[in-house]
């Protein structure tokens, strides 16, 4: 052990690769990142030399942990868990020396890429595509550790993604009392969506069954959603919007289609894309007989539809 050993901890936390050694050296010393008191343990500014010492550094890049590593000094340290790793990376690019693009962008700015990954993560969820949908979460992702870097940086009310991963639990936690508390227990899915509308209007204080529906989201999704809840408020059908017009329809429809258990925007989407899917097999069909498909009038496309399927 001529060359010494580097414990490179997180926080408080030891290696539990590190804990024998520990045990048996004695020359244990703090790196300047680290805390000496937390440890128990003298700075390094206290060591004679640092040979043979262990040294517990919060960083490879510690001036000390560095010179001991360059001199072929042990590395022990935890694994990063790829989701630390992966906000690491995150503050990394935002950082002075990290990606111009990167360091420029704001939550304005992100918008649209939001919505796009969250779009091509439910096209993979639909075409039941696995690597696509390992691929577009972790795009998502992204999206939520930049919005949480951007906000960490906010002068007037920072949040980092630590607030953002302890607000989701407390919710969580707090809407399930059921399993995390001793509440009465819940036994059906009926049930347990009655539990979380009196949880959410508790929580938010919320003044009308519409307060916290995303105005923003699809029309078909958000008439949807807004007759699911007026649903619950025992709202009766002849008072949704009347009238012959194309957007009355539609919402009628879409508002009872969800009330019924429905998704009428997956339900529109899936036929939508299948609809895509036919109108490019006509058009194969019509180059494989010699033909371009935008010659095609009405008859042509017709002979060379794909035949409904069973």
């Amino acid at each position: 052990m001529s060359a010494g050993v580097v414990v490179v901890v997180r926080g408080t936390t030891l290696p539990g690769a590190a804990l024998k050694i520990l045990r048996e050296s004695p020359a244990v010393y703090a790196a300047t990142d680290v805390d000496p008191a937390a440890f128990g343990v003298p700075a390094v500014t206290e060591a004679p030399s640092l040979k043979d010492v262990v040294l517990l550094a919060g960083s490879r890049d510690e001036p000390a942990a560095s010179l001991l590593i360059a001199t072929g000094a042990d590395v022990i340290e935890t694994p990063v868990p790829p989701l630390v790793e992966a906000a690491d990376v995150m503050d990394r690019l935002r950082s002075p020396g990290g990606c111009p693009w990167d360091a420029v962008q704001t939550h304005d700015s992100l918008r649209q890429y939001l919505v796009e990954e969250t779009y091509e993560l439910l096209d993979a969820i639909e075409e039941g595509d696995r690597e696509a949908l390992r691929e577009e979460l972790g795009d998502v992702l992204l999206q939520v550790l930049f919005h949480a870097r951007v906000a960490a940086e906010d002068a007037e009310d920072p949040f980092g993604i630590d607030e953002v991963a302890a607000s989701l639990v407390a919710k969580l936690v707090g809407r399930h009392p059921h399993v995390f508390a001793d509440a009465d227990k819940v036994h059906t899915v009926e049930h347990q969506n009655a539990k979380w509308e009196e949880l959410k209007q508790r929580e938010k204080q919320r003044r009308s069954i519409v307060d916290g529906v995303a105005l923003g989201q699809p029309a078909v999704a958000l008439a949807g959603k807004l007759g699911q809840r007026s649903g619950r408020a025992g709202i009766p059908l002849d008072l949704f919007p009347d009238g012959s017009g194309a957007a009355a329809q539609l919402f009628r429809i879409a508002a009872t289609a969800r009330r019924a258990g429905v998704d009428a925007e997956g339900e529109l989407r899936a036929l939508a894309k299948q609809f895509a899917k036919d109108i490019q097999g006509a058009e194969q069909a019509a180059r494989d007989a010699g033909l371009e498909p935008t010659t095609l009038e009405a008859d042509g496309w017709r002979k060379f539809w794909p035949a409904p399927r069973v």
